[in-house]
Formats: structure tokens, sequence, C-alpha cells
């Protein structure tokens, strides 16, 4: 009987932590936001290609 509710406390607490991780987004915005700083470093079309991944980012977030 303790183990079960044990096994259902542990459950619920990593949901509870997996949850409250990806609540912001930050982990599904992370690769376009690498993606975009990448394009940035090329000179002249790295700043017209980074701005729709950066605005993609901000709206993810």
């Amino acid at each position: 009987m303790r183990t079960s509710i044990s096994r259902k406390l542990l459950s619920a607490s990593i949901l509870f932590a997996v949850a409250a991780a990806l609540s912001g987004c930050g982990a599904v915005a992370f690769p376009v936001r690498v993606t975009s700083a990448t394009a940035k470093v090329v000179p002249v079309a790295g700043d017209v290609v980074a701005y729709p991944l950066d605005k993609t980012a901000d709206a993810i977030d």
C-alpha cells in the first residue's frame, strides 16, 4: 500500500517538474534563437535572414 502511494507521489512530482520546466517554452525557442544568432554572423544578409527567426522565437516565448 505504501509503495503505491509513494509511486503516485513520485510520478506526480516528476510530472510537475517537467511541466514547470516547459512552461516558458524556452526549450522550444532555443534552437530558433541559436539559428538566428548563427545567421547574424553572415555579413550583409545575416540580419535580413535573422529577423523572421527572431520574430518566430518571440512568438514561441
